[in-house]
């Protein structure tokens, strides 16, 4: 679905701020991946475990706000990359004050049970933004990928990679 100047529009999924929706953004944003990139699979495992994170942080963010809030997911796209922007109205913060963490291969690693998430998406994906604010905080993730191949046509209509005429 495009707008009317061409650029696709973005799509929104609002989820309430619970843990058990993660799963469901998840979902659908590797389905989006899948459907509409061409993206390997590890890659978007990659982008299913950094929105993950995203989401929970998201979710975190809301327990001392109202528990209507809700966590928008928007997904928008580009000829060579993809976008998630998962926005939350929680108290916003600050990613630079964040403490630092000993490296990986460091023993002492195992001490931190929390504050890992937000390495662990820039490790995952090619650029992530943080935008806090006092009215929430907005992550975008960026995943440089090309549209996906459409495999064939049938009477003009396009099929989804995968399908063939064949048959």
């Amino acid at each position: 679905m495009s707008s009317s100047n061409g650029t696709p529009t973005p799509i929104e999924l609002e989820i309430p701020a619970r843990p058990e929706y993660v799963g469901l953004a998840r979902l659908v944003v590797s389905s989006l991946a899948s459907s509409r990139r061409t993206l390997a699979d590890d890659r978007i495992d990659d982008l299913k475990l950094a929105v993950s994170e995203a989401c929970t942080n998201a979710i975190e963010a809301h327990v001392d706000v109202d528990v209507s809030e809700r966590v928008l997911l928007r997904w928008s796209e580009a000829d060579d990359h993809l976008q998630v922007q998962v926005e939350d109205r929680g108290p916003g913060f600050d990613p630079r004050s964040l403490p630092s963490h000993p490296p990986v291969t460091d023993p002492e690693r195992l001490n931190f049970e929390r504050g890992l998430g937000i390495p662990l998406i820039r490790s995952l994906v090619d650029r992530v933004e943080f935008d806090p604010s006092d009215a929430g905080t907005s992550v975008r993730i960026v995943m440089f990928c090309g549209p996906a191949e459409l495999d064939a046509e049938i009477d003009g209509e396009v099929l989804p990679p995968g399908f063939s005429t064949a048959g």
